[in-house]
């Protein structure tokens, strides 16, 4: 019956590849053409399919597993993987800068260190010593300007070679000549306070060209410009710190004798 029919074209679609398929349904045409009846079409559906499950290609196994493979749409479950301690772990700024420094060139490190001394040693040996000298403070104020000139005069250096990436444009090279200008104007004032102020100024706008407007500096540069500018900034106002103790404690003590 039509029923009977109809569930064994079902099995046939569902079970029979697609070459044999093809060929099935060739031999239908053919039948149909040659007008046969649904008898003769369930006989050659049926001895198709005794022909296939008969056939070593297509075990149970296979079939079963084909027909799993083609019902079976859920998305399979992927374990998210963690990352290793060592991946997680980035060492920090602090970690990289103090490898940097290791890794600078000797010349470079000796002698930017070196350039400390005439800064911390002023207001060290005032603070030793218990008494403030005006004389190294104005000293200290003269090699701080020294040292901004030469911080801005190392931009038209780093400008002028034709492979640099910085180009020797109005924005590098007067930027360059701001902290010698700030750092004479700290040489003209009298009070020492106010020059070691101007010269903190200087000290921090060079370091912000340095650091930020020339990224082609190496990383290594970079951080020794923020070790050396921390280092004379802390000297300057130490300075000035013990020159308003020293003033203040001078104030006290003639007010006692006056009194």
């Amino acid at each position: 019956d039509k029923a009977s029919m109809f569930l064994l074209l079902q099995r046939c679609c569902f079970h029979t590849p697609f070459k044999l398929w093809k060929s099935t349904s060739s031999r239908l045409l053919l039948y149909g053409k040659n007008k046969t009846t649904w008898s003769s079409v369930g006989l050659c559906l049926q001895r198709d399919a005794c022909h296939l499950a008969r056939s070593p290609s297509l075990n149970p196994a296979s079939v079963y597993g084909t027909k799993l493979q083609a019902f079976h749409t859920s998305l399979p479950f992927l374990k998210k993987k963690t990352p290793k301690e060592s991946e997680t772990k980035d060492p920090g700024i602090l970690q990289r800068s103090m490898k940097s420094l290791k890794d600078s060139p000797k010349p470079a490190l000796y002698l930017s260190l070196a350039g400390l001394i005439p800064f911390a040693s002023v207001p060290l040996s005032m603070a030793i010593q218990g008494t403030y000298y005006p004389e190294l403070a104005f000293a200290q104020i003269t090699y701080g300007a020294v040292t901004v000139s030469f911080l801005g005069g190392m931009r038209w250096g780093f400008a002028l070679p034709e492979n640099s990436p910085a180009k020797p444009d109005w924005l590098n090279l007067a930027n360059s000549t701001v902290p010698p200008l700030l750092a004479w104007q700290a040489l003209l004032f009298k009070d020492i306070t106010h020059g070691a102020i101007m010269l903190v100024m200087a000290l921090g706008i060079a370091l912000h060209y340095d650091v930020s407007l020339l990224p082609a500096y190496p990383w290594w540069f970079k951080v020794l410009r923020v070790a050396g500018t921390l280092v004379m900034v802390l000297s300057l106002l130490a300075t000035a710190a013990l020159k308003t103790i020293s003033e203040k404690q001078l104030t006290d003590s003639r007010n006692k004798w006056q009194n």
